[in-house]
């Protein structure tokens, strides 16, 4: 979906449209969950701080999220794809994988059922959206944000050597501002400059994860679309109104967060064995902890005194003040996971 939370609220209000509009709160310790693409322009994007998008663009309208609206649009839009297939895989309330090679109309041509779909969801929600197709997921995921917004692009097996050759490594599913800013330094911008290195050399360099890297250079990718994908983790974060700078506040908050995670994870029957713990400093710097323990974590007592533990262990918290708290419950094979992880990312109503 193009621009989801955005789109959604200036269709609803028109007096929006047409005009830079975040979704957030807009005051002092605000984020934008959502930014329009008349926002986009002058550089506002979604987890950015409120008041730098202000300062970004003065003329910038906040609206309050509106999220049961948003998962209630999301499940008209998803309803509408499993009239295609059974084969679909969600990513979020606004994306999702659709495995077309056998479908319910008998349609032939993905590139059709793409633009059936499109025509669609702009009859039955008011909105638009964006379609990447071909013959595998990172190719698909990457034709999606090809021609933003209202866009349909198609990248057929015979154009894919070329087009990953040319294909900036940013854009590679999996690679992170930190592996970006790696390959930089080793000389790798492009898909051609990635396709340069041998499976061994990329295992070497980037771990496990410079299979994926090796194979996606060669337009290879085996993963299949899963309809029900198993849950990994599951987490909560807090930005606080005031920076916190004493340690029994920081255990205070740390406590709610534990309480959340803890209601979340037992209303899903969500227990797992590793804790990790985001602090996220008030210049903006962050840090992140982990712990894997012999036992499931399956009481709010071993997930607060666990985050508790992980807390003392942070460094500069008598020196610097915490803007952010997290808590990330993982399943014990989270750690196996295909892609990669600049850092630890917990589950936000952020959007791309």
């Amino acid at each position: 979906m193009d621009a989801f939370y955005a789109s959604i609220e200036q269709r609803d209000h028109p007096e929006y449209r047409g005009k830079p509009l975040a979704v957030g709160y807009g005051e002092k310790r605000g984020v934008v969950a959502a930014a329009s693409y008349e926002a986009r322009k002058y550089g506002v994007r979604s987890a950015m701080p409120s008041v730098t998008a202000l300062r970004k663009c003065p003329d910038l309208i906040f609206a309050m999220p509106r999220f049961d609206v948003y998962r209630a649009v999301s499940k008209q839009v998803m309803q509408l794809f499993q009239e295609y297939t059974r084969l679909v895989e969600p990513l979020s309330l606004d994306e999702a994988f659709l495995d077309v090679t056998v479908n319910y109309p008998g349609i032939r041509s993905a590139t059709l059922i793409a633009k059936e779909i499109k025509q669609k969801i702009y009859n039955r929600t008011g909105l638009t959206a964006s379609a990447g197709v071909s013959y595998n997921k990172f190719l698909a995921k990457i034709a999606s944000d090809f021609r933003k917004p209202d866009g349909l692009f198609v990248i057929e097996p015979e154009q894919a050597e070329a087009f990953i050759e040319k294909l900036p490594v940013t854009k590679f599913f999996g690679v992170g501002k930190v592996t970006a800013a790696r390959m930089e330094k080793l000389g790798i911008r492009t898909g051609r400059d990635l396709k340069q290195w041998s499976e061994l050399d990329l295992v070497r360099e980037f771990g496990k994860v410079g299979r994926m890297y090796y194979h996606f250079s060669r337009g290879v990718d085996d993963r299949e679309v899963e309809p029900e994908r198993v849950r990994k983790s599951l987490g909560a974060e807090e930005t606080f109104l005031d920076d916190l700078d004493e340690l029994v506040d920081m255990l205070g908050a740390l406590h709610q967060i534990a309480r959340k995670v803890h209601r979340r994870a037992e209303k899903r029957n969500f227990f797992a064995k590793t804790l990790t713990l985001k602090v996220k400093y008030a210049d903006f710097d962050q840090v992140t902890r982990s712990r894997t323990v012999d036992y499931y974590i399956n009481t709010y007592e071993r997930l607060f005194e666990l985050g508790k533990e992980l807390l003392l262990q942070v460094d500069d918290l008598q020196e610097k003040k915490i803007r952010l708290l997290g808590l990330t419950l993982k399943k014990p094979d989270a750690e196996q996971a295909v892609l990669p992880v600049d850092g630890v990312q917990l589950r936000l109503d952020f959007e791309d």
